[in-house]
């Protein structure tokens, strides 16, 4: 199995876009994942410099991400606002779409119409759609999940913990059960290491988390180890550690505790090697 570590735009916009994809590509990445809200001038520039590394790197992995804005709506106004979304992003071509998808408070039914909205694109355009487990959206919570794995047993999600040990403001020691129900549905990975107060530690290589970092790794190892054993050739990451708000700042100078770039590449470099150990076992 070969793995790929993508890279978030997420927390680099305020550098110019060639110079964020030349960044990542002196640090070795294999691919980006970016939030691309429309056809606007930015999409264009996007879009334009993905064609340039193409020209050089034809296995370059692009992953567009569906998030929408929250809006006082209704179930069928959401619905309209994300296929209009959804399908913007599969004209684009990406590899897949990492879709925040539904809310929280939708119900069980309702939440059931969005989902099978987006398999209905996805099933038109070719392009997988997955679905990240994400606060705020209908997979905000581990147990609560349940129940849409078992009604769509061929759903994708994209894996990010963090989310749930921060909605069950816990490590989900007593939650390995339902874990081990989830898995098999994970196809990509954010890499972040969240804690029982916030889906984001400070910095994931201070001393003071190392059990945290552990108990993500093992649920990564877990991910990445049923992936080969279903026959994946190739399996994708994303190093998740994101900028302000989620990492944390000083009071008054509102300067960031730690440098998010730093953190991803650290923990790029661990997972390379956790991951090459992992599937050599």
């Amino acid at each position: 199995m070969q793995t790929f570590f993508i890279c978030p735009h997420w927390g680099q916009a305020h550098i110019p876009l060639s110079r964020f994809m030349e960044k990542l590509l002196e640090a070795n990445y294999d691919g980006v994942e970016i939030n691309l809200t429309g056809n606007n001038g930015f999409t264009g520039e996007f879009m334009d410099e993905l064609e340039i590394v193409f020209e050089t790197r034809p296995d370059f992995i692009f992953i567009a991400q569906q998030v929408l804005g929250p809006a006082n709506e209704t179930v069928k106004e959401y619905i309209g606002r994300m296929t209009e979304t959804l399908d913007f992003l599969a004209r684009l071509k990406p590899h897949f779409i990492n879709s925040h998808t539904g809310k929280d408070h939708f119900s069980f039914d309702d939440n059931c119409r969005v989902i099978e909205a987006a398999m209905k694109i996805s099933a038109k355009t070719g392009i997988r759609i997955l679905h990240e487990t994400h606060r705020g959206r209908f997979s905000f919570h581990a147990a609560s999940l349940i129940p849409y794995l078992d009604k769509f047993p061929e759903l994708q999600l994209t894996g990010d913990f963090s989310h749930f040990t921060t909605v069950s403001e816990s490590l989900l020691q007593d939650q390995e059960e339902i874990l081990n129900r989830i898995i098999p549905h994970v196809a990509h990975l954010h890499a972040r290491v969240g804690f029982e107060q916030a889906a984001q530690v400070n910095d994931p290589f201070a001393p003071e988390w190392e059990n945290h970092l552990n108990i993500f790794l093992n649920w990564w190892q877990k991910i990445l180890l049923h992936r080969k054993q279903k026959g994946e050739k190739t399996f994708t990451a994303t190093m998740e550690c994101g900028p302000v708000p989620y990492m944390p700042v000083l009071p008054y100078t509102q300067q960031p505790v730690s440098d998010q770039w730093n953190i991803n590449i650290s923990m790029k470099d661990l997972l390379t090697k956790f991951f090459k150990a992992s599937l050599h076992k």
